[in-house]
């Protein structure tokens, strides 16, 4: 969800930034969004992401949560899949209505992740070279 509001905070500019009407995104990587490309799913919207395949019996697609929109222009969007757990990313996918299996399934996964059972907040200080 971070990466996700890191990335949309940074393809608008800011009134105190150092350029009125370029944003950080287009200054540090000459790219600007597209519309049609990268606002097509929502933080937390249900598809079934269309896997790579061939002719055999192996499933086509596969379940899994919108993270973010990716960095490449074809449109891909990153996503957790549910069958892993893992982050994937996809150019094609379709949107369907959250089931309650599927809530069921993320309750799940985050209660099989007890590596954060707390926020750890850090310092790091500046060392001088």
């Amino acid at each position: 969800m971070v990466y996700n509001v890191v990335f949309w905070l940074n393809c608008f500019p800011h009134k105190d930034s150092i350029h009125t009407t370029l944003s950080p995104r287009t200054i540090i990587m000459g790219s600007t969004i597209d519309y049609n490309k990268h606002c097509t799913l929502q933080f937390g919207t249900y598809v079934q992401v269309h896997e790579p395949h061939n002719n055999s019996l192996l499933p086509r697609t596969t379940s899994a949560i919108a993270l973010q929109p990716s960095d490449n222009m074809q449109g891909g969007h990153y996503f957790m899949s549910l069958t892993t757990g893992k982050r994937v990313i996809r150019n094609k996918w379709t949107l369907l209505p959250m089931p309650a299996e599927v809530i069921a399934t993320v309750h799940q996964l985050a209660a099989a992740c007890k590596k954060y059972k707390k926020m750890v907040l850090c310092l790091r200080t500046k060392m001088a070279i």
